[in-house]
């Protein structure tokens, strides 16, 4: 049980330890900065979906013979689709913020900071439910899930999360918060996470037999997130070779992780 719980608080450490910057550095990130974060939780991500992810998935779906792909697709698409749907039930992030950013005064820099807040919380949703998850698997004993990959797929959304816990604590700051209180801002961000996989790891005996469906509505979510999220971020300027740089570093450490630990 130590293992579980300890797994679920992982990613929830990694976006308290982003959220600790705003004690240790001035103003915001450089642009360089914030684009190779993105880059590099991009790359962490994408290897986690599909080596703790898809990959399971179909590997629990082998009597299905060439048919075992079908769980995993459905999932797959099943997770794309609920990840937007909420953008459209909640304001895009990156829209938002285009549009208070053209009207001048506090209120639109806190509409601004609201959205970020809420963005980053609502993407953290799926990640939480992505680990909690494969514990779930775990647990189960039934779902091709060593501790190792459980802890392997922890660990990388934690380091993914380390940027997104900076990301909301650092303009906080800039737009005349207390360290403090933009600390514990973009530490509540995170608590969605251990929230989540808690509820879902309770709920084993339930979702054992849709595991399949589950882990890749998980890569799904995640996916769907990086290709509208950090993607963009990284691409951004004349220097976007320096995202590029920082994907492949995440993707193959997390390839490494996954590997070494499974």
């Amino acid at each position: 049980m130590s293992v579980i719980v300890m797994g679920l608080l992982i990613p929830f450490i990694g976006t308290t330890t982003g959220a600790a910057c705003v004690f240790f550095l001035r103003g915001d990130l450089k642009a360089g900065v914030q684009r190779a974060l993105a880059g590099f939780a991009a790359g962490v991500m994408v290897a986690a979906s599909i080596w703790s992810l898809l990959v399971p998935s179909m590997e629990q779906c082998e009597n299905m013979g060439r048919f075992a792909f079908l769980p995993a697709f459905i999932g797959f698409w099943l997770g794309i689709l609920f990840l937007l749907l909420l953008d459209h039930v909640i304001p895009h992030l990156h829209r938002s913020i285009d549009q208070t950013d053209q009207v001048e005064g506090p209120k639109s820099r806190l509409t601004r900071m609201a959205m970020l807040v809420l963005a980053v919380t609502l993407h953290n949703i799926p990640e939480g439910m992505a680990v909690g998850v494969v514990y779930a698997g775990l647990v189960s004993g039934s779902a091709n899930i060593t501790a190792g990959a459980a802890l392997a797929l922890a660990l990388g959304i934690a380091i993914q999360n380390f940027p997104e816990g900076a990301i909301i604590s650092m303009p906080l700051y800039a737009e005349g918060k207390s360290k403090p209180k933009s600390f514990w801002l973009g530490t509540l961000s995170g608590a969605v996470e251990p929230l989540f996989g808690g509820i879902t790891v309770l709920l084993t005996g339930f979702i054992v037999p849709a595991m399949p469906y589950l882990l890749s509505f998980a890569a799904g979510a995640m996916l769907y997130v990086v290709v509208e999220e950090l993607i963009p971020e990284m691409a951004e300027g004349k220097h976007s070779n320096i995202g590029v740089m920082a994907f492949a570093m995440g993707f193959s450490l997390m390839m490494a992780l996954d590997v070494a630990l499974g």
